[in-house]
């Protein structure tokens, strides 16, 4: 699986080892982190990057998660979620189609942060009676 990830100047070193993680995990990261920006650029190069690669997965880190998620929703199409806990990551993903997740480096420590990656990418979108929802997220955006 393709994962594209990104980070501003706070979120670069959980990014780092999230980055590593997934490496040894086998999967293909992309990272669009652009030295010395704003979250709002490297949130917009992830979720440009996942609307056009069909089957990516974005991650963005930053402080505290709120600012890139805030970025990633005002891409029309792009369904994220701001995530600190493995269930609710999962959830997202399964529910809610999100094809990207906000992280905050401020928040959420590296274990963690490894095991919210985990089962965001494990899950898979149950589509049925959550495609409603996701019909009516896809049309505000």
């Amino acid at each position: 699986m393709r994962v594209v990830i990104g980070s501003d100047e706070q979120g670069k070193k959980l990014k780092d080892v999230v980055k590593d993680y997934l490496t040894s995990e086998g999967y293909e990261v992309i990272d669009k982190s652009i030295d010395g920006s704003d979250f709002v650029d490297s949130t917009l190069a992830i979720a440009n990057d996942v609307k056009e690669n069909e089957g990516s997965m974005g991650i963005a880190f930053d402080g505290y998660g709120a600012g890139s998620f805030m970025v990633a929703t005002k891409v029309k199409g792009m369904v994220a979620a701001e995530v600190s806990d493995e269930r609710s990551a999962y959830m997202t993903r399964e529910h809610n189609n999100a094809r990207m997740i906000t992280i905050g480096a401020e928040i959420v420590g590296e274990e963690l942060a490894k095991n919210i990656v985990k089962e965001f990418l494990a899950a898979h979108y149950d589509g049925g009676r959550h495609q409603i929802r996701v019909d009516m997220l896809n049309k505000m955006a």
